[in-house]
């Protein structure tokens, strides 16, 4: 059984702004009450058919909270059997299933609680108090590394370019290789997810194919795709070291853009990013129309702020956190696979 939730997340009264200090002191979190289980445990539940684990974790606190919520970072993987009782004909009734939970970090947006069918009452805590009323401990460690990360955090999502063919049969020039039609159905499940995320602009190595996988979100959210040169295979492969500082000031200017690129481009980028700045990693992959949530901590300007909008920090944005998404597609069961070295 497959499911996902989040840390549900808001300023608190100590910290309006996003350059909170004290991050116990300025962060409320959300808990519900399931009067069926009489416990206090963080928004979550099973996935629809059809459905990835960030659709399921927004649309889950949509139902229980009222709020509108955008993801951040993912958290935890948390496993444990449930017995099943509901639904199931008698012979099969009371069996015990094993159920997987993804537990996200999520900004509520908007919206307001009302008591519904699953959930009587909601509940804004600093951390240290909801820790104190959780009713399992699986939740408690997801709060806990949701309470490890600073704040605030700008996510880039680096996304490899949907299916086009392969590179030895296409007549053409290789930077004008399409979609395939298989690339074009991973193109639209990435216009449906990447907004869950709060994406603000995009960007594009320069391949018509990854302009493609990221055209359909550009028109949604009205805005231009940024040609990004350095962050393709020509370019990173003239110049790695330019290639990183460009993803990294495209970090520091702050929001949540997505960057489409290149699969002889993703694995060493992140990687060399990541071991600069202590993150282990261990193998990064990147199998076509895959994503990766890269969450940054921006340095802090000479006020001791961190730096934000249009303005060059002083120093670079380090990076706190890393997940990997194999694909967009609801599938049962992702393998990750190591991607082709065809970009």
């Amino acid at each position: 059984m497959r499911a996902a939730g989040a840390v549900l997340w808001r300023p608190g009264d100590g910290a309006r702004g996003p350059a909170a200090g004290n991050r116990d002191i300025g962060i409320e979190v959300a808990l519900v009450h399931r009067p069926r289980y009489d416990d206090w445990s963080l928004p979550k539940g099973k996935l629809d058919p059809g459905e990835t684990e960030p659709v399921a974790a927004v649309r889950e606190i949509a139902e229980e909270t009222g709020y509108r919520a955008v993801l951040g970072p993912f958290l935890r993987r948390i496993r444990y059997s449930v017995t099943r009782k509901r639904d199931l004909p008698p012979r099969r009734a009371g069996r015990v299933s094993p159920k997987v939970v993804d537990y996200f970090a999520a900004r509520a947006v908007d919206g307001a609680f009302r008591a519904n069918a699953e959930v009587d009452e909601l509940r804004w805590l600093p951390l240290g108090e909801a820790e104190a009323l959780l009713s399992y401990p699986g939740d408690r460690e997801v709060l806990a590394a949701f309470r490890a990360l600073p704040y605030p955090l700008t996510s880039v999502l680096l996304i490899r370019h949907a299916e086009a063919g392969s590179r030895d049969e296409w007549p053409g020039e290789d930077d004008l290789r399409p979609l395939t039609p298989a690339g074009k159905a991973q193109a639209e499940a990435l216009r449906e997810l990447l907004p869950l995320f709060g994406v603000d602009r995009v960007y594009s190595a320069p391949p018509l194919r990854c302009a493609q996988t990221v055209r359909g979100l550009a028109e949604d959210l009205g805005t231009p795709i940024r040609q990004e040169p350095l962050l393709g295979e020509k370019g990173y492969l003239q110049d790695p070291a330019a290639s990183e500082a460009r993803l990294l000031e495209i970090a520091a200017t702050g929001g949540t853009p997505v960057v489409s690129s290149q699969g002889g481009v993703i694995p060493a980028l992140v990687a060399g990013i990541a071991e600069h700045d202590g993150l282990a990693l261990g193998e990064v992959h990147s199998r076509k129309g895959s994503l990766w949530v890269l969450s940054f901590v921006q340095p802090k300007q000479p006020d001791g702020n961190p730096g934000s909008g249009g303005t060059r920090p002083t120093a670079r944005p380090r990076l706190v956190a890393a997940h990997y998404i194999p694909t967009a597609l609801a599938e049962s069961s992702v393998p990750v696979r190591r991607a082709n070295p065809s970009g």
